[in-house]
């Protein structure tokens, strides 16, 4: 007998996970349970109303695919962390526990989070699941939307799908980032991370559905010139990101939402950042080879 249940909360995008104690280690049983449901809904979140330690955290993350905890790019200024490793930091406090000021690299970086992505896109090992714990929200803003990427390839015309079926679009953190106001990257930043290719249409590996896979991150298309290739994927994500394939999630205090990075985009809502506190903590589980 199923211990979990799986509440619809859109249709068939996005849903919420209740039933079964996801603090708790999972067996192969649950972990199945889960992914099915991800496979249908591509975003599903629990609410056990107080926040999961990092430790569970990381072992639901664990135990729905392979981690890998090297850091992937470098941002100048962070030099240490305040929560456990293999947990990424995506809070607006520094590892003094206070806000961080306005002109903070780091602050400024963290902005580029309110364009829509796909998380770790602009690595060859993309990010598969991410888990994203809340452990402290603003009273005002800061909510978190999502893209149905499936749902939207659907509904793409005829012709936009022959055209587009071949393409390779080039990702880039830094192109994400520039684009959200992010200052010119250091050499040393610019090192830790190069640009990667990924193909512009995929097949879901869960649900055997089409996808269109997008970020903010994707420059342009390779072996177009850099502004066909820039106004092609800007027109797909503005209409991928149209409100009906969108799901609006509203924080509470303890959400964990788990959402498909292959077939999703997401972005945050914008909230006083220098002023009230949203610590956020993210499990990625990721792809052990590279998808292009």
């Amino acid at each position: 007998m199923s211990r979990l249940a799986v509440t619809p909360v859109r249709n068939d995008f996005g849903a919420e996970l209740s039933g079964a104690d996801l603090s708790l280690p999972a067996d192969a049983a649950l972990v199945r349970e889960i992914v099915a449901a991800m496979d249908r809904y591509a975003v599903c979140f629990y609410r056990p109303g107080t926040p999961m330690s990092d430790e569970a955290q990381l072992t639901l993350g664990r135990a729905l695919g392979p981690m890998d905890f090297t850091p992937v790019f470098k941002i100048a200024g962070r030099t240490k962390s305040r929560i456990t490793a293999g947990l990424q930091d995506v809070a607006n406090i520094d590892a003094d526990d206070q806000v961080l000021k306005e002109g903070s690299r780091v602050i400024l970086f963290r902005r580029g989070d309110r364009l829509w992505h796909s998380d770790m896109s602009f690595h060859p090992n993309r990010g598969v699941y991410s888990l994203l714990s809340a452990h402290e929200i603003p009273p005002v803003g800061g909510d978190t939307e999502f893209a149905d990427l499936r749902a939207a390839y659907d509904a793409l015309p005829a012709a936009t799908k022959a055209t587009i079926k071949d393409l390779v679009a080039v990702h880039s953190i830094w192109h994400s980032r520039a684009a959200a106001g992010f200052p010119e990257p250091t050499e040393e930043e610019l090192a830790s991370r190069p640009p990667t290719r990924h193909p512009l249409v995929q097949v879901h590996p869960g649900s055997g559905r089409k996808t269109i896979y997008l970020a903010s991150h994707a420059a342009h298309i390779e072996g177009w010139p850099i502004e066909k290739g820039a106004a092609l994927l800007k027109e797909l994500k503005e209409f991928a990101t149209e409100a009906r394939f969108v799901y609006r999630h509203s924080w509470r205090l303890g959400d964990l939402v788990i959402w498909d990075n292959r077939c999703t985009m997401h972005r945050g809502t914008p909230y006083e950042d220098t002023r009230y506190r949203r610590d956020m903590r993210r499990a990625t589980t990721r792809e052990m080879a590279a998808s292009a």
